[in-house]
């Protein structure tokens, strides 16, 4: 290898095609060099001194050539420091998780990726934000579980093996926590979520079959855009991330990894700037809040004083403000756990169980945890499928949480982020065990794609935007064009407009209160009647004729679906 000029930007090393460029930023004042090592080796083989006074600012670089990325890697050496590349785009470690290799040891290095890969004309889908299902998964747990029955388990390969699973359910994008190489140990504690300072522009290695984390990252978002899935990343940064570092980032994934969007936290990354940067408008950038969640969590279990607020959710539409809606997320219950603790049990983390929120808005249905009595277990199944409903039925972009669709536990577990283990694995034989709500849920995603009215591209303003006779969207109570204003009123009936997809009419009613309720019903345009679609009383989906046309009577805690035909 020989010394050539280099140049200071870009940061990180990059091949060009008679050298390899390295730059990296030292602080003033500290020395700093270039190790080269043999693949898959611990021990140096040559260095380079990257002088401060042949840098430019606080950026050390050179040009090297006869660099063979196939065949040879590097660090940095800063004060005597060992350091891996912060802009490192792949990096050579164990493939096994839950090991911490030690820099200083020369356990982790650098190196350049390969630049050829086939992407066979592969391109960013752009799904209109609101045809999006999302699906919120972490790639270990995925498929870990050895009930997944895939080949290669807990990787991008084992998301491969499932998309037939994802087109089936009907979903169209995943959502995926942290991909990037983090540590997997924080003080003594298993890091599984990955949330913390890492290499954020290189696809972890654990997360692949054969170690080549970049290839396969491509893989799996190639095979997801032939499903028509789009793939988006959890990029969470910690406070410290440099504004530029952040956006550059995110470009990076976008363009070497055709990454369709990422789930970002407004507060560590510069969000603004982000939203204003002209590549990064062509794809999806979105919000974590739970402002969706809290509220359809408290009508879920009928806490009063609501309507108001589950108004505001069910016409809350995500292009306003990038954040999608979810009942269940990674931080909490799933939604199985929602409905079967009032208390977090994470006694397991060892933290005396002070961890995980505090405040879930959860209700038990009368039994704390697991529970054998008919009738509890049906009223968990019945405030399963509601949920479900005031999900998928709303405006915004509507986002799962992996393996809700068939009843996975956590066991009461709401923060397992140090739980590698079958704790926080999807336990695919659930799925055998609870078919009937895997085809609820499938049902329900198809009827939310069916009916325009559902998933409108702007917001809905109350009015009669078509001349249909009826305004887009409008509220109602036990009395029909009386929005209910009773602080203990927890019914809502809501009554869709569509006239741009042949006069789409949809009446959803909701009960949560304990006790039956009859709602007067609208009246529809001549010749149509009101057909019954769904009912939460039942896991059947059978549309029928609706018997009183005038009223419709809901069991308690039960949500109805009419459409008008």
């Amino acid at each position: 290898m020989r010394r050539v000029e280099g140049t200071p930007q870009p940061l990180g090393a990059t091949s060009y095609p008679n050298y390899t460029n390295f730059a990296v930023s030292v602080p003033a004042g500290k020395t700093c060099r270039l190790l080269i090592y043999q693949k898959g080796k611990v021990e140096p083989v040559q260095t380079f001194d990257m002088l401060e006074e042949e840098g430019l600012g606080e950026v050390r670089f050179l040009g090297l050539e006869g660099f063979r990325a196939d065949r040879q890697e590097y660090n940095f050496e800063i004060d005597k420091q060992v350091c891996v590349d912060p802009y490192v785009r792949e990096v050579s470690r164990t493939k096994r998780f839950g090991e911490k290799p030690n820099p200083q040891k020369h356990e982790i290095r650098g190196r350049v990726p390969e630049t050829a890969y086939d992407w066979e004309q592969d391109h960013h889908l752009k799904l209109p934000l609101n045809e999006v299902i999302a699906y919120s998964l972490h790639i270990r747990g995925f498929t870990k579980h050895s009930s997944s029955k895939v080949k290669h388990k807990g990787t991008f390969l084992g998301v491969i093996e499932k998309i037939s699973y994802l087109k089936s359910l009907g979903v169209n994008q995943i959502q995926c926590m942290p991909i990037y190489e983090f540590s997997e140990i924080v003080g003594h504690k298993t890091n599984y979520w990955g949330y913390g300072k890492g290499y954020y522009f290189a696809p972890k290695p654990s997360y692949s079959a054969s170690g080549h984390a970049c290839r396969e990252l491509k893989d799996m978002v190639k095979a997801c855009h032939k499903a028509g899935i789009e793939v988006v990343i959890e990029m969470p940064f910690t406070p410290e991330i440099l504004p530029q570092m952040a956006i550059e980032c995110l470009k990076y994934y976008m363009l070497e990894y055709h990454i369709d969007g990422f789930v970002l936290n407004p507060y560590n990354a510069p969000w603004e700037s982000m939203k204003q940067d002209p590549l990064l408008k062509g794809i999806k950038l979105i919000q974590k809040d739970d402002g969706f969640q809290n509220v359809m969590r408290r009508f879920l279990k009928g806490d009063e004083g609501m309507i108001p607020d589950v108004i505001w959710a069910i016409k809350h539409n995500s292009s306003e403000d990038n954040k999608y809606n979810y009942v269940t997320n990674q931080t909490g219950f799933t939604l199985q756990d929602l409905v079967s603790y009032d208390a977090k049990h994470n006694e397991e983390n060892g933290e005396n169980n002070q961890d995980g929120p505090d405040y879930n808005y959860s209700w038990n249905c009368g039994a704390e945890g697991p529970s054998r009595k008919k009738a509890i277990v049906e009223l968990r199944k019945k405030q399963i499928r509601n949920a479900m409903m005031l999900l998928l039925l709303s405006q915004g972009t509507p986002c799962l949480l992996a393996g809700d669709e068939f009843g996975n536990t956590q066991k009461g577990n709401n923060n397992v982020y140090c739980q590698d283990n079958e704790t926080a694995w999807l336990n695919w034989n659930k799925k055998k065990m609870n078919e009937a709500l895997f085809e609820y849920v499938r049902t329900l995603i198809q009827f939310r794609k069916e009916h325009a009215s559902l998933h409108k591209e702007m917001p809905l303003l109350g009015m009669d935007k078509t001349a249909c006779g009826l305004p887009d969207i409008s509220f109602h109570g036990e009395l029909a064009w009386q929005t209910p204003v009773a602080v203990y009123s927890r019914q809502l009936g809501v009554l869709y407009c569509d006239n741009e997809a042949k006069q789409d009419t949809c009446y959803i009613a909701y009960n949560m209160h304990w006790l039956k309720h009859t709602f007067a019903l609208p009246s529809l345009p001549k010749g149509k009647k009101w057909y019954r679609v769904m009912d939460t009383a039942t896991e059947a989906c059978d549309e029928k004729l609706e018997e009183m046309q005038k009223a419709v009577r809901l069991d308690e805690r039960s949500i109805v679906v009419l459409c008008g035909k």
